[in-house]
Parts: structure tokens; sequence; C-alpha cells
């Protein structure tokens, strides 16, 4: 029980490596305000000079991200120390490569920065293909090093500065309240299951459940949700005019909804083409005022997808927002990455 408890502790901003890209005047606005927020000591920052594009070529990445933080943690001895680096608007966001499917090289710059403690260790990892979540289901585990090589990465990011300043001040101010939303598709697969099943293990007061063709209407002082996106037939709108509460967490079954932060056009809705796809956006929910969101820059397919069943109860028990997201991702050097405060936490029931 002992180290279940400790599990819970939010950890201190010591154990937070903050990155920021030089060259993007937002990543040093962004990390600044970060790091008078949440009192980030002066070596846990580690200023890159990377590309202002979004997305990057292997190499690229290597020379510019994974290659500079790496210099960052060994400088400055922070190689143990640090459970959590939080990537800033501005650092580049994926990383395009060959293949398809389950062997596709493609991934997000976050996922693949995970496995950067390993490297540190000497551990090689296959470029093609996801690699097992070593946290994955680890309800009542503690996340320390060794125990768990990877370091958990999330980033402040949203359509634009404003935006990451609310996540941020919101993540301080989150309390333990609100409802959590499920909308389903009324469709027997594994994905309305993940959502059923989460609800289920949620006070049953504290649950609003859609299981119909009509979705879920608009819903005041939510704390979390989660859903289909675009890819629910039932959802017309950019929009789900929640009310929500600080610290309000999202997670859908979208393929490429975290595939950019540059702002789609005010009138543009996702049956419309968009940076490459027709799809909703992560940061749509973020612009809306919740805290956080996961999101996938390419096809993760719905196995590699976050499970709504192991997310929202970690979160609502106090679990910090990193650590209730990663150990319900099954894969990393995949496709998703987080949107969102490492350190928020909702703080037990």
């Amino acid at each position: 029980m002992l180290a279940a408890s400790q599990s819970l502790h939010a950890q201190p901003a010591g154990n937070v490596l903050l990155v920021i890209n030089r060259n993007d005047p937002v990543s040093v606005q962004i990390g600044e305000y970060y790091q008078e927020r949440r009192g980030i000591p002066p070596e846990n920052v580690c200023p890159i000079d990377s590309f202002l594009i979004e997305e990057i070529e292997w190499q690229m990445y290597l020379d510019s991200v994974e290659r500079p933080i790496a210099a960052c943690l060994v400088a400055a001895g922070l190689q143990e120390k640090v459970l959590y680096i939080v990537t800033t608007r501005g650092v580049p966001l994926k990383i395009r490569g060959g293949g398809a499917g389950f062997e596709s090289e493609s991934a997000s710059v976050d996922s693949e920065l995970t496995l950067l403690y390993g490297k540190l260790h000497g551990t090689q990892y296959p470029r093609a293909g996801a690699v097992p979540n070593p946290f994955f289901g680890k309800l009542d585990a503690v996340f320390r090093h060794p125990t768990y090589p990877i370091y958990m990465v999330t980033r402040l990011g949203a359509w634009d500065v404003a935006d990451v300043k609310r996540m941020i001040d919101h993540s301080l101010a989150a309390k333990n309240t609100g409802k959590f939303v499920f909308d389903l598709r009324a469709i027997r697969d594994d994905g309305d299951t993940w959502l059923r099943a989460a609800a289920r293990l949620l006070p049953a007061d504290r649950v609003i459940i859609g299981e119909t063709s009509g979705g879920v209407h608009p819903q005041k002082n939510v704390i979390g949700y989660a859903g289909w996106g675009s890819n629910d037939p039932n959802r017309k709108s950019r929009s789900v005019n929640f009310g929500w509460l600080p610290g309000a967490v999202v997670s859908d079954f979208v393929s490429t909804n975290g595939r950019t932060l540059n702002p789609p056009p005010y009138d543009w809705l996702f049956p419309l083409g968009f940076a490459g796809s027709t799809q909703s956006l992560s940061a749509d929910y973020l612009g809306e005022g919740a805290t956080a969101s996961t999101g996938s820059v390419y096809e993760p397919f719905l196995t590699g997808s976050v499970r709504p069943d192991y997310f929202f109860p970690a979160y609502y028990r106090g679990r910090n927002l990193a650590e209730s997201y990663y150990l319900a991702m099954p894969f990393l050097s995949w496709q998703g990455i987080i949107l969102g405060d490492p350190l928020c936490t909702l703080g037990k029931p």
C-alpha cells in the first residue's frame, strides 16, 4: 500500500526537463511562462536550436532534437532524476519515415523521445514499428528509474500562446470535482467497450454516458471527456460546447487529431480537409477550455490508442497527468502526443 500511495503524489518540478526551441519565439515565451509558474530549476531548462517546421526527417530529428536533449541531460547530471520531458509548441512535432501499417518508421517526436532514457543506457531500438510501453497497465506501480527505463513526454502546445497559458494556469488550479462524459458511437466494438468500462470504474454520480445515436448534449462542469471525434457520425461540430473545469482532460479515438498545432480557419469544419486530413483536431478542445488532450500525428490504429478504461480511473484517483496517460498508452516510438502539463493532478477524491 505504501508504494501505491507514493505513486499518487505529485512529482516536484526538479523531475521535469523543459525543452524550448530557441529559434521559435513562441516556444521561448511558453517555456518562460511554464518555468515561472511551475518553478522549474534553471538547470532543468534545455534550449535547443531546431527547425521551424512541424514535420521533419529522421536525421533532422536526431541532429536537432534528440542529441541536443541528451546533451542537456548529461551535462546537468539529470539522466536519472528527470522523469518527465516537456516539449513546447515550436519544437518539431512529427518524424516522417518509410514503411506502412505497424511497420511504419513515422512517429511523433514526443513518443520517440520517451526512449531516450534507454538510449542513454545503451539500449538500441528498431526504427520501424512500435515499442511496447513497459508502464502500460501498471495501475498501482511507482514510476521511477531504472524500474521503468523511459521518460514520459508531454507537450505544452495548443493553437496559440493564450491557450497554452490557460492550460498551465488550469493545471495549477485543478480540483477533483465535476463530471466525466463518455460519448459512444452505439457500435459494439473495442472502443465503445473501453469507454463503457471507464464509466463503470468511476463513481456513478460523476458519470454521464451517451449510448444512443443522439450523442451527448452540451454539459457544464466537465472534468473529463472521451469519444470518437469526427469518427462519430453524430458529431457535426468542431465544438462539444462543454463548460470545462480546471484540470479537464480529453481522449478520443481519431487517427490524426494531433497532426498539426497550426490553427485552421475560423470557419473550418472537419468534413473539409485541413493539414492533410478531414478529421477533427485535438487542439480544438484546448481552445474551448480543456486543460489537456491526447492526439496522434499519424495513424496509430485502435490498438495503439490511449485506453480510457486505464486513463480516467487513474487520473480520478490522483495520478498526475503524465502517469495517467502513459499507463494507458500501449506503445512508444509511435504516433501519440499528450498536450498538457505532466504535473497536473486532481488530487485524491
